[in-house]
């Protein structure tokens, strides 16, 4: 492509060979001398970030632009000399895959542990998948790719599977009772899921477009345990049901012809209302009507996410309240977009250079996700 000749323009473009990789950097060896005038050609599904001098300048969508540095053909190299012939003025283009990365899997490594109302303490096993779009590209450059050259699912999935693990792990502690209740909920679960994760993905510029739970499993000597349960429920039907081929039985003896017949069926027909009146007598408790998953909602148009109105999907700047839209880094306190440069949080004052520390168990003393509620290990909420 060009980017450290000594006198052409440069025309940079990036084509994804692997389909695994988010992020790819041009020059792929360090930095480039970019040149004034150089075209930078964008697809549908991408989007480019430019940094000049160590610094994200811009972010470009679909289209051809023109880059303009202060590298000029020949020129620059001369007035290099001084520096053995490299320019200091140092380019590099980041071109973003924004397309949907679908079925990413997600797993639980080491079971996690769960206080079950009827069962005790287990610990569960959980899979499922998920999918994942760059929506904020210089977000996402500034706080997980760095300086590396291309940045694929690979690098970033151990990552979200063990975030996604945390936050399951919290919202089992909190709504889910019992083992007992689970069928029947996987999609609830997925959705809700879902939306507590929505802000630990916005954090590193990603959207979280979908996420399934393919199973929830306890272990081997738990799911003995629900079996003989579910055993005890089937006896319970084939009591009802045997109760009933013998009415059926006794109604057809009685049927036989002779003194016989007669007397048992007129035996039988005081004994068939109060045997009828037990098997069907309606049980206290009684099945409630579930609650069917709904489907993922539906695309909306871009929301300012400080004020609410809907606004172009190009738009740097909200035009009703000014929120930038454009983020380089988010505070880790407030969650508020910063500028450029910024060293403490404009709305809550907050160093932007401090890390959320992470959280440990008082009881087990295991390493927790920050803002978790349950601890992995030993199912105790944290402090």
């Amino acid at each position: 492509m060009g980017t450290n000749n000594l006198v052409f323009l440069e025309v940079i473009e990036w084509f994804d060979e692997t389909g695994k990789e988010l992020v790819h950097r041009i020059p792929e060896q360090g930095s480039g001398e970019i040149k004034f005038g150089a075209q930078l050609i964008v697809r549908e599904s991408q989007a480019a970030v430019f940094f000049y001098k160590g610094k994200a300048c811009d972010a470009f969508g679909p289209g051809r632009h023109t880059l303009k540095t202060a590298n000029i053909p020949v020129l620059t190299k001369i007035l290099a000399i001084p520096w053995g012939m490299t320019s200091p003025l140092r380019a590099e283009a980041y071109l973003v895959n924004m397309k949907v990365f679908p079925n990413l899997k997600w797993g639980t490594r080491d079971p996690v542990a769960f206080k079950d109302s009827e069962l005790g303490l287990v610990r569960l096993r959980a899979h499922g998948v998920f999918n994942i779009q760059v929506v904020q590209p210089i977000l996402f450059i500034n706080s997980l790719v760095g300086t590396m050259g291309k940045y694929t699912t690979e690098e970033i999935e151990e990552y979200l599977k063990r975030v996604i693990i945390s936050r399951l792990n919290d919202y089992l502690g909190e709504k889910l009772d019992s083992l007992f209740s689970l069928p029947g909920q996987y999609d609830e679960l997925s959705i809700d899921l879902q939306k507590r994760l929505q802000k630990d993905f916005g954090r590193f510029g990603l959207g979280l477009t979908q996420l399934y739970i393919t199973s929830i499993t306890p272990p081997p000597e738990v799911q003995k345990a629900i079996d003989d349960k579910s055993r005890l429920s089937v006896i319970q039907d084939l009591d009802r049901l045997v109760k009933m081929k013998a009415a059926m039985a006794m109604e057809k003896a009685s049927e036989t012809q002779g003194d016989a017949g007669s007397g048992l069926g007129m035996g039988l027909g005081f004994m068939m209302p109060a045997m009828f009146a037990e098997s069907f007598r309606p049980k206290p408790g009684g099945d409630k009507p579930g609650t069917g998953g709904g489907a993922g909602a539906q695309p909306q148009d871009i929301n300012c996410p400080d004020c609410g109105h809907a606004i172009p999907k190009d738009a740097k700047f909200c035009p009703y309240c000014g929120h930038q839209q454009l983020v380089f880094s988010q505070c880790v306190n407030c969650g508020k977009n910063l500028p450029p440069n910024a060293k403490f949080c404009p709305k809550c004052g907050h160093p932007t250079d401090e890390k959320p520390a992470p959280k440990f168990c008082p009881h087990c003393k295991t390493e927790n996700l920050p803002e978790s509620v349950f601890c992995n290990q030993c199912g105790e909420k944290l402090g």
